[in-house]
């Protein structure tokens, strides 16, 4: 079957006639959607009515295997053992980055990272920004990707080198005017195929679609969990919503609250100060909400790269 129009006709039915998808169908149409010369309407078509439906777990994991097609030499490249994939797709407008401040520790203890997500976004600050400030290099492809992190245990890859056909529907949003599955896609991604993995989302019922899906993908073991902001930053005031997937078993997990101060609620005034904190914690060691902070996410990091059996969860 060459024409996607009745898969789209089933998902855009409506509220009660709206169908879900099977994973090969997920993978069927998005592989053709993915395509440069794919019908801009039907495009836009599937995206919102995936978005006003909801997607599964199978749909996600669908996706997920079609945008892998689309990038070069996949299965070609890989991380090395103990590495943990780190996507970073929300930026920081709140307060700096002290998740990737617990990542460089970890590269340092000889634990290799994959950092990847976009360059820009608008009003905030992104994982790219500060982390080539640290001496960190980003690659232009996987091959390049899995030589750097092999000499510097950590690399950052961009989405509109490795995938940019991904990319290019990522960045349809400001059109239609929400986001779109290729948002939760692109964090499923694990573009070097890390055995461990740190994801982090913002509306709730992720957690379940995104652990589910990694089980579909046969992602080893990940850590799926509501995020500071967006990103893959484990709150150290609350923890609402983890997910620890290990093989097909999925547990729910509860963080004790560290007794520290709570994330800010409010955007700083210049995004210049997320910056400037991020350089403070790279200078001198961190305090308070931001230590306690680090510590977790250290933790979360040496369990996802298979080097202890669990999270602490009093961290």
């Amino acid at each position: 079957m060459d024409d996607i129009s009745p898969l789209i006709k089933r998902v855009a039915r409506g509220k009660h006639g709206s169908e879900h998808l099977s994973q090969d169908e997920a993978k069927f149409i998005f592989s053709r959607l993915l395509q440069p010369d794919a019908d801009l309407l039907q495009l836009g078509a599937f995206l919102i009515a995936q978005r006003m439906k909801g997607e599964t777990s199978a749909e996600l994991a669908g996706f997920v295997q079609a945008a892998h097609a689309h990038i070069a030499h996949f299965s070609q490249h890989t991380a090395p053992i103990h590495a943990v994939d780190l996507p970073c797709y929300a930026g920081k407008r709140r307060a700096t980055h002290a998740y990737l401040i617990a990542a460089l520790q970890a590269r340092d203890q000889g634990l290799p990272i994959v950092v990847h997500g976009v360059q820009d976004i608008a009003g905030r600050v992104t994982a790219w920004q500060v982390l080539q400030h640290a001496g960190i290099a980003s690659a232009s492809n996987l091959a390049d990707a899995q030589a750097i992190v092999q000499k510097d245990g950590m690399v950052y890859l961009d989405l509109a080198d490795f995938c940019p056909d991904l990319n290019r529907i990522y960045h349809l949003r400001s059109r239609l005017g929400v986001r779109s599955f290729a948002n939760t896609v692109a964090r499923l991604l694990n573009p070097l195929q890390c055995q461990g993995q740190l994801n982090g989302f913002f509306h709730t019922p992720y957690a379940e679609y995104m652990a589910k899906a990694n089980v579909l993908l046969g992602q080893q073991r990940s850590l799926i969990f509501m995020g500071a902001e967006g990103e893959p930053e484990l709150y150290a005031d609350r923890q609402r919503v983890v997910n620890k997937q290990q093989g097909s078993n999925i547990e729910s997990l509860s963080f004790k609250d560290s007794a520290q101060s709570i994330y800010p609620k409010k955007a700083v005034a210049t995004l210049a100060t997320i910056h400037d904190d991020f350089q403070r914690l790279l200078d001198q060691p961190a305090q308070g909400r931001e230590a306690a902070t680090i510590q977790r996410m250290l933790a979360a990091l040496i369990w996802a790269a298979a080097k202890s059996e669990d999270i602490p969860q009093s961290a």
